[in-house]
């Protein structure tokens, strides 16, 4: 058992995304400072709630279309966030028991709840890494320990590059974690939108960050489909998450302030 010197801490009078993230998709795990961020951010751009949730029905169709018609096995879900519905494990592992999946987060309450809610089904298994996704060297080396980059790895950057700014080099970021990879692999990445309602999000930006949040960015659907250089993009392409291989029609005419797209290494 580690001593309490060992447990992570953190500030809650501070917030952070993860936690906020959570406070609009409905979960509990978040705290005063979280809720008044993300009620303050939601008072400029109410539409922002619709497309957290639209993100997450992303995450899930994409899973469920790799597994199904890739045939891959291995996702290395990269800025996971606070475990909530339709994890990458839950929907991978239903559509195919054996999937593996590595999770890299590093908030330390994310690392809590994680350890204790994801769980594998009995074929496959789960892992969890405590690392930046500002350090992709160590990622990929702790991931190795139970993913075979032999074999085809889905790359899964569901909202979380707005963390990273233009100053850490997000193309250079995502070019090493996709040279890790064997063809047949592939990348999945949302973005927030700084060309769609761009002067909501300019306020929804400055409003975080006058709380004390790290302040995100948003990207423009041209700089979203940059990631994705040397790689094959899925059809419909980059588009509104909402707008990726809906389940219904009306799925499709979800409000969303997101870029998403899926691409394979060929």
């Amino acid at each position: 058992m580690s001593s309490t010197q060992d447990r992570p801490t953190f500030d809650t009078s501070v917030p952070h995304i993860a936690r906020v993230y959570d406070y609009w998709l409905g979960g509990k795990d978040n705290f005063a400072a979280d809720r008044e961020a993300g009620d303050a951010v939601l008072n400029v751009y109410p539409e922002l709630a619709s497309s957290v949730r639209a993100n997450r029905a992303f995450l899930a169709r994409t899973v469920r279309y790799l597994v199904a018609q890739e045939g891959i096995r291995q996702f290395l879900d990269i800025g996971t966030g606070i475990p909530a519905a339709n994890n990458t494990h839950e929907v991978g592992q239903a559509a195919a028991p054996d999937c593996r999946i590595v999770y890299v987060d590093n908030d330390p309450i994310v690392l809590a709840h994680a350890r204790a809610l994801l769980k594998s089904s009995p074929q496959g298994a789960t892992d969890y890494i405590d690392a930046d996704l500002r350090d992709p060297e160590a990622i990929l080396a702790q991931a190795e320990r139970t993913l075979d980059f032999a074999r085809p790895v889905a790359v899964m950057l569901v909202a979380v590059f707005h963390c990273i700014g233009d100053d850490d080099d997000p193309a250079g970021i995502v070019s090493k974690l996709m040279a890790a990879t064997v063809p047949g692999s592939s990348l999945t990445l949302s973005h927030p939108a700084s060309d769609i309602a761009a002067a909501a999000g300019a306020q929804a930006i400055s409003r975080y960050s006058a709380l004390g949040g790290e302040r995100p960015t948003f990207r423009s659907r041209d700089e979203v489909t940059a990631l994705f250089d040397g790689l094959e993009l899925v059809p419909p392409g980059i588009v509104v998450v909402p707008e990726w291989r809906p389940d219904s029609e009306l799925e499709a005419q979800v409000h969303s302030n997101v870029w998403g797209g899926v691409a394979l290494k060929r």
